[in-house]
């Protein structure tokens, strides 16, 4: 049985003024609440869960409290449209810090407002591993829920750094810095990088002057198409595909 208080304090987790007050953040479903459990369960404050789910996790769940709940009960305190067994309320990643970019990609982010599309570039991040994404301040939030769900639990592996990007990247001295735009060089010709900053910019504008003044190298994904851009997630894969 879930007290209202309880419901009432998960609910509020689905507003950004709550989470930051509260600095917890909600993850929903068996996949994602898997990997936490597996990357980040010291940071698990609390899951709820349906009887089934609770039942074939018990070796996952182990000393992390675990209420059970009805499946309306559920419905109840879910963000999503189809609510999937289980959610846990989550506190923020407090370890994050300033990124040392030598020696590795890093992904950096101006202004992805979409919720869903910083979700999956979080997940391709962690599919070819790239563990570090630096976000403009006014990119969306990385615990905002929709953006949660699209890492597919991914968010508990990749380090989400959120700064003044035009001073941060200035401050970026020895490092190739590539910005992804409509032309420049052909990625499917450049050398496998070990080292660089892969600069992205918003689904509509693409890269403000201010950032891409600081570029040493302009990359492209060669167009056969007539499509006039490419989704921002979208294109880091195929970006990420051919240089790592």
């Amino acid at each position: 049985m879930l007290a209202k208080s309880k419901l009432k304090y998960i609910q509020t987790l689905g507003q950004k003024k709550f989470r930051q007050k509260e600095r917890r953040f909600i993850a929903e479903g068996p996949k994602i609440v898997a990997e936490l459990l597996k990357a980040r369960r010291e940071n698990i404050s609390e899951i709820f869960a349906v009887p089934q789910w609770i039942k074939e996790n018990r070796q996952l769940i182990l000393q992390t409290p675990c209420i059970e709940i009805s499946g309306q009960e559920l419905e109840k305190i879910s963000q999503l449209s189809t609510p999937n067994q289980v959610l846990a309320v989550v506190k923020q990643f407090d370890d994050v810090r300033p990124l040392n970019v030598k020696g590795k990609i890093t992904l950096a982010l101006d202004a992805i407002r979409d919720p869903g599309n910083l979700g999956t570039i979080i997940r391709i991040a962690d599919w070819f591993g790239v563990e570090q994404i630096v976000c403009s301040n006014d990119s969306a939030e990385v615990y905002n829920p929709k953006t949660v769900q699209a890492t597919m639990g991914s968010i508990a592996r990749i380090n989400i750094y959120y700064t003044n990007l035009e001073d941060w990247l200035a401050d970026q001295k020895d490092i190739h810095i590539y910005a992804a735009m409509l032309e420049g060089q052909d990625i499917t010709s450049m050398n496998k990088l070990n080292e660089g900053i892969i600069l992205t910019g918003n689904e509509s504008s693409g890269i403000s002057p201010a950032l891409l003044q600081w570029a040493n190298v302009k990359i492209t994904i060669p167009k056969k198409g007539n499509a006039e851009s490419l989704n921002a997630g979208v294109a880091t894969g195929i970006i990420l595909s051919h240089i790592t």
